[in-house]
């Protein structure tokens, strides 16, 4: 039995904006309507006060001339039509009372006293009074939608402003994250001193603290790695040339080993110096990329097969081009083929299927710190294998020539780096620009 998908409000329904105007349009209908009940009830109460005044002073006239035998007054009488029972009850009963009811079809109020058992009963005519309770009414509802109105407009001019200075300190912030790290908010309130800072304000200041922290900390690091890369390439030169120069043996070759395991680190210092300092420049071309994966793997000098999907009927992916920088290319895939025999197990297996050329071993895959951050240099692995710059200096130069470097494991086992390239595409000379059928060549 499948799981109901429950339903979700729009995003929309989540930014303080919305969020804000519900807010504000909720606590002015409370007000309104507790200023227009009280308004409506002072005003009603003081009508009604009016109207029963009048009632009980004709009652009182239509009294005296009932006791002295003499014609009521317009309007009274003894057990009028339209009298309410509840009122001549009241009246049959020997006490005096009120009531607005109804007369004739039009509102009216009542006024009634006992009379030799049965009931005096007069009227006030209360339709004036009831227009006017409706009228107002009518005035408080108006007057309220004016004013959520009007708040609203200002309310919402208020928070916009608010949200607008969030949204550009949220820009900067990813900004940041994806490298920037020139950007800045630069709120004009922090920028002014004369002006008290708000919540914002603060904000904004601690993120523009935080980025330029952080900025210098990344230039001290770019600096110390790439002057260390430069200080022991001279060294490491000497010490290459006097290692040619030991008698043939086993220490001569151990010694050899090393020098060129320290050069190939330096090699890589000062690559990622660069790519972090975002000074190398992408050579693009077109270049076929099968036979580039092929000149790869046969210069690692590793047992790596080779897959092309879609190469047997004699196009697809065998004759797909990329628009790429060469050798950048080739300094990604040899890393990643690199990477998969170090820490993988064979067999390891490069597929190209179209643009994407995957790079696949059979070993216990990517852990999951690398699957979660991305590679971390100078994280070495279970058995202190590697230096974590192998799959670094693959995802910078990845970004760098506008590839797609994606890390993740296998359903049954092993590591698979799936580096997606930008396809060259050209049209045939006997089409236009635009055309429905662009022909891959």
């Amino acid at each position: 039995m499948t799981e109901r998908r429950r339903l979700r409000p729009p995003s929309w329904t989540a930014t303080l904006t919305w969020k804000s105007a519900v807010f504000i349009t909720v606590m002015c209908c409370a007000l309104a309507a507790l200023l227009g009940a009280l308004v409506h009830t002072a005003v009603t109460r003081q009508t009604v006060g009016e109207a029963r005044g009048k009632a009980l002073s004709r009652l009182a006239a239509a009294t005296v001339a009932y006791e002295a035998g003499e014609a009521l007054p317009p309007g009274s009488g003894i057990d009028p039509p339209g009298l309410p029972a509840s009122l001549r009850a009241l009246a049959v009963g020997g006490r005096r009372g009120t009531l607005l009811a109804a007369r004739d079809g039009r509102p009216a109020m009542w006024a009634a006293a006992p009379a030799e058992g049965r009931a005096l009963a007069t009227s006030v005519d209360y339709s004036q009074s009831a227009r006017t309770i409706n009228g107002l009414d009518r005035a408080i509802v108006g007057s309220s939608l004016l004013a959520i109105g009007a708040t609203l407009l200002v309310g919402a001019f208020a928070v916009t402003r608010v949200t607008r200075r969030l949204h550009q300190t949220a820009r900067v912030a990813r900004r940041i994250s994806a490298g920037d790290l020139d950007a800045r908010v630069d709120d004009p309130r922090s920028a002014d001193p004369s002006r008290p800072p708000d919540e914002v304000a603060t904000v904004a200041v601690a993120l523009d603290t935080m980025a330029s922290t952080l900025q210098r900390k990344l230039l001290a690091e770019q600096r110390f790695t790439a002057d260390v890369a430069h200080e022991l390439r001279t060294p490491l030169t000497g010490l290459s040339a006097a290692a040619e120069l030991l008698p043939p043996g086993r220490p001569a070759e151990l010694v050899r080993d090393r020098v060129r395991a320290m050069r190939a680190l330096t090699e890589d210092l000062l690559e990622i110096s660069r790519l972090d300092a975002r000074t190398e420049r992408v050579d693009l071309a077109v270049h076929e990329l099968v036979p580039l994966a092929v000149r790869v793997v046969r210069a690692s000098g590793t047992r790596t097969a080779i897959r092309v999907v879609g190469s047997q009927d004699g196009g697809g992916a065998g004759s797909v081009r990329v628009e790429t920088d060469r050798r950048r290319l080739e300094r990604v895939l040899g890393n990643l083929i690199a990477n998969a025999h170090r820490h993988g197990r064979p067999p390891v297996v490069l597929t190209v299927d179209g643009p994407v050329v995957t790079v696949r071993d059979h070993g216990p895959g990517f852990p999951e710190y690398l699957l979660a951050g991305g590679p971390q240099r100078f994280r070495t692995e279970a058995g202190g294998k590697g230096h974590g710059l192998g799959l670094t200096i693959a995802a910078g130069q990845s970004a760098a020539i506008g590839a797609e470097l994606v890390l993740g494991n296998a359903e049954d086992g092993g590591a698979v780096a799936r580096l997606t390239l930008p396809e060259y595409v050209q049209l045939r000379e006997d089409e236009p620009p635009g055309g429905d059928h662009p022909e891959v060549t």
